[in-house]
């Protein structure tokens, strides 16, 4: 989660794939967000799946190295019917993850739906309507070549959204949750 000491915070959101993997930077000041970069890694031209995999794990160390982000948030992968993708999938995501981790970069995933719910509302909106939010949110009016990378932006932006600004004291605007922080606020309901 957040280190106490930032006073700003840079998140690296990751949309997965072994065609295109989108990627988008956000840097958060206090409540105010502020978007860095965004884009894809075109996979495309490698027919190689081990290659692919080296290419990601080289392009996204390179925008760890380039832009030093303090957390990546990563959209976990949909559970499909073609078991054959879901593997590559799979892959490509934990080769993503271990580029963050060589780095001691903190990793979060959430779920497509839950993106897409905290980018516009509605847990089912279509790439189209994630991209346009992002537009209005972030302040951008290019519209995107391949909607991985808005995903991407989206997933960072969920992140956000999860976590919440930085306070001046340097610490986030929003409670931890999760069992830990269940098990302190409540410690008489646990034996």
């Amino acid at each position: 989660m957040i280190k106490p000491e930032l006073q700003e915070r840079i998140i690296l959101g990751v949309d997965p794939g072994t065609r295109y993997m989108g990627y988008g930077l956000i840097m958060i000041k206090g409540k105010e967000v502020k978007l860095m970069q965004y884009g894809v890694i075109n996979l495309t031209k490698y027919t190689n799946h081990e290659i692919k995999l080296k290419k990601i794990f080289e392009r996204v160390t390179q925008l760890i190295d380039d832009y030093l982000p303090d957390e990546m948030a990563l959209e976990a992968p949909f559970f499909g019917k073609n078991i054959q993708s879901m593997l590559k999938l799979g892959r490509a995501q934990g080769v993503a993850m271990a580029a963050a981790l060589a780095r001691e970069i903190p990793i979060v995933e959430y779920a497509p739906k839950k993106v897409k719910q905290s980018v516009t509302g509605n847990g089912n909106a279509s790439k189209e309507q994630v991209a346009a939010m992002l537009k209005v949110l972030l302040k951008f009016d290019e519209d995107p070549k391949l909607y991985d990378a808005t995903d991407a932006l989206g997933v960072a932006m969920c992140h956000y959204f999860q976590v919440g600004a930085i306070t001046s004291s340097g610490t986030s605007d929003k409670k931890v949750s999760g069992w830990g922080a269940f098990i302190a606020d409540n410690p008489n309901r646990v034996k």
